[in-house]
């Protein structure tokens, strides 16, 4: 048999290659911001255009290069940062394994132009599918820049995988997040088509989260510090009443690279345990210094998974780290046992000495003597009689009212119990409510078990989805406008989308920066619930971005209705149970609710009558 196995060219290789590392625009950015940062530049700029599919180029102030190194550097495995295998346990840098840049090159059409300091002129690269077209002398400041133009040119079908130019940027957005976050010393700037987005300073962690998130996060913050043998933690955590139902806002940096860890945010919720409510999720901005030889960065493509020598000595220490801080500056209350909080002493009188008191006795006082003998004034005392005893309650019965109300009988109350009425009464219900949870009603056949939240669902999907697609809704005015704090992608989303949350019945006053003005809102939702359902809102197109029109609309019903809906442990009147299985069966598809999960079930006399055999 003829051999069949070969080597495969290098330009096949590479784009091989490229599929692990460059999944999409977002992933060259990171690429591109992290060798800047190891370039020790201090101002980094990023251009995108087109969500990254026409240009992604970064231009910093760092080292640069030669014109050897600006050449190699496109080849594969090429790297300044390791010199043999077990400097990959002792990494202080970002990229190592010298695949990022001859990946993005084996895929686009690739321009770099570098400098150093002591050059007088610098290095301008030409490549396009892994091979170089021109290398030339040029004019450049100090650094480096990179241009990244065309991605996927020569492999359509990854080009057709993209998503919108929203979605993609939105995943661009994060990666700016993750590393300007991580990298508060370095001044960072975001421009998209020709629109300044980020101008961020240097700053320090706290400044920094702001700068990116708003100027009403400052105060949602709680410090966190934490020194031990294995592990220095620093940084802050939302407050729990502060908490949203996105996980948008968690960073965990380990040695200042962001990394994703199921586990440890695991630590993070058990430390909130009791203070969120349900499906909330809390935000922190966790850094975690630990000595590079116990963790293995080498275990992912996009080194955002990292193993950890000892991942349970590390949960409990970010655990008990996290409560503590929640305790110290009161989020949480604080259990002490040893304590008696009736010791406590007031501060006003923390150093004032204890008074002896005094002790006061009448000498002349005799209770069993008819008149005082004492010169002072006292009431008189007078002990009744016991001799006749059965003329005491002779006439009760005659007295008028007027010694009635001196006797003060007028003001008598009696105490009852509060009727509780049983399940079963003369004239039977419809309907019973069941657990706070389901709604049960009698049908020819049995009995009817409705989810009341997932029928809600479905009930609220259906007339949000008809106003959306009719454009017909009813706006309720507020007295006074409410205004909504928001980070500058989640007003860009909102934008996107406000066209349908106005057919639904919102009304947008004014648009911020950094926030958002909402003078109506529709019927049936509440003022205080505005902000909740925003973020729902928020959340799913972040998750699910949809391309066309028609289930951009379809999402916006569904996280409307979602977070509307009658939620589990609510109690229903016997109006309000009867209301909800007839909405239910007047909806177009009563079955399901929007997300595909059943909404009723049907139970009937002979698979009762089959319990009971």
């Amino acid at each position: 048999m003829a051999d069949i196995i070969q080597l495969l060219p290098d330009h096949v290789a590479n784009q091989i290659a490229a599929g692990e590392v460059v999944q999409r625009p977002a992933s060259v950015v990171k690429e591109l911001l992290e060798n800047a940062i190891d370039a020790k530049a201090n101002n980094i700029k990023l251009l995108v255009k087109d969500a990254g599919k026409t240009l992604i180029q970064v231009i910093d102030n760092g080292h640069g290069m030669s014109v050897t190194d600006a050449r190699l550097s496109f080849e594969r495995h090429a790297t300044s940062k390791i010199r043999s295998a077990n400097d990959l346990f002792q990494l202080h840098t970002k990229g190592f394994r010298g695949e990022a840049l001859a990946s993005i090159a084996a895929i686009a059409h690739v321009e770099l132009k570098t400098k150093q300091a002591q050059d007088e002129v610098g290095t301008f690269l030409t490549i396009a599918g892994s091979e170089i077209v021109s290398q030339e002398v040029t004019v450049t400041p100090k650094g480096t820049s990179v241009a990244v133009k065309n991605l996927f040119f020569n492999i359509p079908a990854r080009r057709n995988f993209l998503k919108s130019n929203q979605v993609e940027f939105r995943h661009i957005t994060d990666e700016f997040h993750r590393v300007a976050l991580a990298h508060p010393n370095v001044a960072f700037t975001l421009i998209h088509n020709g629109s300044e987005l980020f101008n961020i300073p240097k700053s320090n962690f706290r400044q920094r989260i702001v700068n990116i998130f708003g100027a009403k996060t400052n105060e949602r913050l709680v410090p966190v510090n934490e020194t031990t043998e294995v592990l220095t933690i620093s940084g802050f955590v939302g407050k729990p009443e502060f908490a949203k139902k996105s996980r948008g806002e968690q960073f965990f940096f380990v040695n200042n690279r962001f990394i994703k860890s199921g586990y440890l945010n695991h630590a993070i919720s058990a430390a909130f345990e009791g203070l969120l409510k349900d499906g909330a999720h809390a935000s922190y901005f966790l850094n975690l210094d630990v000595p590079p030889e116990t963790i293995d960065i080498n275990i992912h493509p996009t080194k955002t998974e990292i193993k950890f020598d000892d991942e349970h000595t590390l949960y409990a220490i970010i655990r008990s780290a996290v409560k503590h801080s929640l305790g110290q500056f009161n989020i949480a209350p604080l259990l002490d046992f040893d304590r008696d909080a009736n010791l406590d002493t007031p501060y006003d009188y923390k150093n004032k000495s204890a008074q002896v008191p005094k002790i006061e006795v009448d000498s002349t006082f005799n209770p069993f003597q008819e008149k005082q003998t004492s010169s002072a004034p006292r009431a008189a005392f007078k002990k009744p009689s016991s001799d006749h005893w059965d003329g005491l309650y002779v006439g009760l019965e005659s007295k008028g009212n007027n010694e009635q109300q001196a006797a003060g009988f007028d003001a008598l109350e009696f105490e009852s119990t509060a009727k509780t009425g049983t399940l079963f009464k003369e004239d039977s219900k419809a309907t019973f409510q069941l657990h706070n949870k389901y709604v049960i009603s009698t049908i020819k056949s049995g009995m009817l078990v409705l989810d009341q939240n997932k029928s809600h669902q479905r009930i609220l999907y259906e007339n949000f989805l008809q106003q959306l697609t009719l454009r017909e809704s009813v706006s309720q005015q507020l007295l006074f406008p409410v205004l909504l704090n928001f980070s500058p992608q989640e007003i860009d989303i909102i934008k996107q989308v406000k066209d349908d949350l106005e057919h639904t019945g919102f009304v947008f006053s004014k648009f911020e920066d950094r926030a958002v003005e909402i003078s109506g809102v529709p019927i049936n939702v509440p003022e205080s619930e505005v902000n909740d359902v925003l973020e729902q809102v928020i959340s799913a197109i972040k998750n699910d971005v949809p391309d066309s029109h028609f289930s951009a609309m379809d999402l916006l019903a569904k996280s409307m209705a979602k977070s509307l809906a009658i939620k589990t442990g609510q109690s229903l009147t016997n109006l309000e149970q009867e209301h909800l299985v007839n909405s239910l069966f007047a909806c177009k598809e009563p079955n399901m609710s929007p997300n595909n999960k059943t909404t009723f079930i049907t139970l009937s006399v002979d698979e009762l009558d089959k319990k009971f055999n």
